[in-house]
């Protein structure tokens, strides 16, 4: 059965409310996407600042991410990203070379057996126990509701693994996907993401760039394609209420036009998490509440401008070092001939988010310099810092409980996001999956109500009530 002619409001234009209002739009339904920032992409996005073109962070996919893969080939940015032919990581100590982490051509989970034995830092038995552990670790059921109880720190604990190799192995992982440390993390999405990521297929964690910058490779021909598939694009509307109506759904809130009220037959919420729970307290306070429970996890990035180049490789890992993962952005920053700005992510960054710009200079220049000793003698022409608070849901023990589906009190109330049930970590696949998940929840109650007595279904959606 068709959908054409059935109308549906997309709250939020981050990645899961893209995807959800191209699923919608593919449906033949007739689609009005909200966003209140004046431009699309939610939290990957790009600023100017001193003359450099900056992501608000360094956002990487893997190959399993094949929802995220697909919606960049449909928006046309795929010739923006870039594909590791295999994972290769270069690993950063101090007074010694890179250690190039690489996997084989064997099968999983034989891809990574030569880099772990030949892992720096950890000694023969500490190499020899982790692969016990990382055997053990692909035997898990993720269907076990008891891995969201208990935190992987404990979990290697039990399997001998101790701080040396939480550190400079486990973490090296846990850290740029969970975006919390193994102490703090779920087993039950640590499980995810190596099972998923690396031990269950030997391609599947080759790691994907992003050339050009967020905004390009996002936002700009993210909205193109929406419009090009049909759907109404608003930017700078913010939703202040959404809640029942006698024909479906209406949503309440503010454009440059004045006070707006938006009347559609079925809504997603693609917002934050505690945003959303803020607009679900009077249609469904219980669900509210336990959204709002799921707690956030921040991220700082610092971006770095040397007055020359201080390094060949594309972007590297610290081991036994603050400086978690460095990313060469010369050329997606638009840096000026001769020199090399990079770009420094901070994961489950609740202590560097204390630190003021000054204090964090004086922490991670010397860093960088030790990891990088070409940068010790070169000058620093520009040093900004970016910090997002709520970067991530936090997934920590308990979370996967919090963690609702599509499905809202509210009949044709959906929702939508990264923080959503997908089984994922707070990733773009997460954010995407989540969308076309909601959508075909949406297309689902219409369907379900459209030999109702009485159906209005198929008008269009209507903004009514405007004033300046």
């Amino acid at each position: 059965m068709g959908e054409r002619g059935r109308t549906i409001a997309v709250i939020g234009g981050g990645l899961a409310g893209i995807a959800a209002a191209l699923r919608c739009a593919d449906a033949g339904l007739a689609v009005v996407l909200l966003e209140v920032r004046p431009r699309l992409g939610g939290a990957a996005y790009s600023v100017s600042k001193n003359g450099l073109t900056i992501d608000n962070g360094q956002h990487v996919f893997l190959r399993c991410c094949t929802a995220y893969r697909a919606l960049l080939a449909r928006i046309g940015s795929e010739s923006r990203v870039r594909l590791q032919e295999r994972l290769e990581i270069p690993l950063l100590r101090c007074g010694q070379p890179p250690f190039l982490l690489r996997r084989s051509r064997l099968p999983a989970p034989l891809h990574l057996a030569s880099a772990l034995m030949r892992f720096p830092e950890l000694t023969g038995l500490q190499r020899v126990r982790a692969g016990i552990a990382a055997a053990a670790l692909q035997r898990l059921d993720q269907a076990d509701p008891a891995l969201d109880e208990v935190s992987f720190r404990d979990w290697l604990s039990a399997h001998r693994q101790d701080q040396a190799s939480v550190s400079a192995l486990w973490d090296l992982f846990v850290l740029p996907t969970v975006n919390l440390r193994s102490e703090h993390a779920s087993l039950a999405v640590c499980a995810f993401v190596f099972q998923q990521g690396l031990l269950d297929s030997a391609e599947a964690g080759d790691i994907g760039f992003h050339l050009a910058p967020l905004q390009q490779t996002i936002g700009e021909p993210a909205l193109q394609e929406l419009r090009r598939s049909g759907v109404e694009v608003h930017c700078g509307w913010r939703v202040s209420e959404v809640g029942r109506h006698a024909d479906g759904i209406e949503v309440r809130g503010r454009s440059s036009a004045g006070q707006q009220t938006l009347q559609a037959d079925a809504a997603i919420l693609a917002l934050p998490h505690l945003r959303a729970a803020a607009l679900l307290e009077r249609e469904a306070a219980t669900l509210a509440q336990r959204i709002a429970g799921i707690g956030v996890s921040p991220i700082v990035n610092l971006h770095v401008l040397y007055d020359r180049r201080v390094t060949e490789l594309p972007f590297a890992a610290g081991i036994r070092s603050p400086v978690q993962y460095i990313f060469d952005r010369t050329l997606a920053g638009g840096a000026p001939a001769g020199t090399q700005y990079l770009a420094v992510s901070l994961s489950g960054a609740e202590q560097e988010m204390a630190l003021t710009a000054p204090q964090l200079r004086e922490r991670f220049l010397p860093e960088i310099a030790r990891l990088l000793p070409a940068a010790a003698g070169a000058q620093v022409l520009e040093f900004i810092v970016t910090r997002e608070h709520a970067a991530t849901f936090r997934a920590s023990p308990g979370s996967g409980g919090r963690r609702p589906g599509p499905l809202t009190p509210v009949p044709g109330l959906m929702l939508a996001g990264a923080w959503t049930a997908t089984g994922w970590p707070a990733t773009m696949e997460g954010a995407v999956r989540s969308g076309e998940t909601a959508a075909d929840a949406v297309i689902a109650h219409l369907r379900s109500l459209a030999d109702a007595p009485h159906s209005s279904l198929g008008r269009a959606p209507r903004v009514v009530g405007a004033s300046r």
